[in-house]
């Protein structure tokens, strides 16, 4: 027997404006039983059809909804594994289309879990290659399935999977990382704003590369101009990308494989005018500064500060420190981009951090441009943590 799910009185409101997290701790009971990772339905106090999705009792995270009343024929009760299959192929399609309509052809990501009604659920593609992550119990269970509806619907050359992200964990998962399908290179090559990239999907950051800066990067080559300072550079995204503007580029990494990549996708391009410097960004930063040391414009492109609620305060602090050493190193009339990642630093709270950054900078510093993440990363409105990516461009005068 199915389970079925009942809410406590109330909790169904966030979840039926379109949240898909169920969390145990809004649950009053639960009736039926089944394999972990099955397919629940999920009911109000008194009885209402919410949803339906998959279980996971070790997960904070109950229940990940994605089928809803619109969709109420398929439910826990008489779902079949070629009902599934039929669901994954049309989402997925639909998923691939939108990006395909915006444009987007030869790297992208082609699934973005929750936003394409797909929890947990992450397909990224670079050139004829795909990699997937499976990021819960009940679609980790469906990987097989999955890479089978991939293949049918986009013949790629390989499948690689990149389920090691430390949110596993949480549903009582291991990493778990290989070839699904076909043949996967060590090094991919993708076309990025007409830039050439080698990709290494099996062990590059997240599934190989920051598809989401993409438009982003791109948005960077306006305000390259003379010497460019890439902090955070990883395999030169925004480097290569200013490298077509820019006199001069130096990228700084703490890491001596990332920078490797780096000039190995500058030899790509015949681009003869980056650098690269290995080590702690923030020391770099001060050195600079103790020297003099001045830039047109300058990147902050830093790995997430805070990855829980618990961490802002300290992640603020360094968000500030960066941006202020930031401000100083850029010469009048420059220009200072600077990002985050992390959805916990949310837009106005990092908008009041730059604003006390230019204070404490001494700097005259006004707002030329805010984005966030690439249209191929759409963001729900009814949940936040879908809209994490914040880029701003400063002019500083």
């Amino acid at each position: 027997m199915a389970y079925t799910v009942y809410l406590k009185k109330g909790e169904e409101k966030r979840i039926t404006d379109g949240h898909s997290w169920v969390y145990a701790n809004e649950v009053a009971r639960i009736e039926g039983k089944d394999k972990n990772g099955s397919l629940a339905d999920v009911r109000t106090f008194d009885g209402r059809y919410v949803g339906s999705g998959y279980i996971n009792h070790l997960s904070k995270i109950l229940v990940r909804i994605f089928i809803r009343n619109a969709d109420s024929t398929f439910d826990a009760a008489t779902v079949t594994e070629e009902k599934e299959r039929e669901l994954f192929m049309q989402r997925i399609a639909s998923a691939n289309e939108m990006r395909r309509r915006l444009g987007y052809d030869n790297c992208y990501r082609m699934v973005f879990a929750e936003a394409d009604d797909l929890p947990a659920l992450i397909v990224d593609k670079y050139a004829d290659t795909l990699v997937m992550q499976c990021l819960s119990l009940g679609i980790d269970r469906r990987k097989a399935m999955i890479t089978d509806c991939l293949v049918k619907l986009f013949a790629p050359r390989g499948i690689y999977e990149r389920s090691d992200a430390a949110v596993r964990s949480k549903e009582g998962l291991t990493d778990c990382c290989g070839v699904l399908y076909g043949d996967v290179p060590d090094k991919v090559i993708i076309d990025e704003n007409g830039v050439k990239m080698a990709v290494d999907v099996k062990y590059g950051q997240k599934t190989g590369y920051f598809l989401d800066q993409k438009e982003n990067r791109f948005a960077a080559r306006r305000y390259a101009a003379g010497e460019v300072l890439d902090c955070f550079c990883n395999s030169g995204g925004f480097s290569l990308n200013c490298a077509r503007t820019a006199s001069s580029v130096t990228a700084v990494d703490i890491s001596a494989p990332a920078l490797e990549n780096v000039m190995e996708n500058a030899k790509l391009n015949g681009f003869e005018n980056i650098t690269t410097v290995c080590g702690d960004v923030f020391e770099i930063l001060r050195k600079y500064k103790a020297d003099g040391k001045k830039f047109d414009t300058v990147i902050l492109d830093p790995p997430a500060f805070c990855k829980s609620a618990a961490e802002v305060n300290d992640a603020y602090r360094g968000y500030r420190d960066i941006n202020v050493l930031g401000m100083k190193l850029v010469r009048k009339g420059g220009y200072l981009l600077t990002c985050s990642c992390s959805h916990y630093m949310t837009m106005p709270l990092f908008e009041k951090m730059l604003i006390e950054a230019a204070k404490a900078s001494g700097r005259c510093v006004r707002m030329v441009e805010v984005k966030s993440q690439s249209p191929d990363h759409p963001s729900l409105l009814c949940a936040n943590e879908t809209n994490y990516l914040k880029f701003y461009v400063l002019n500083i005068i």
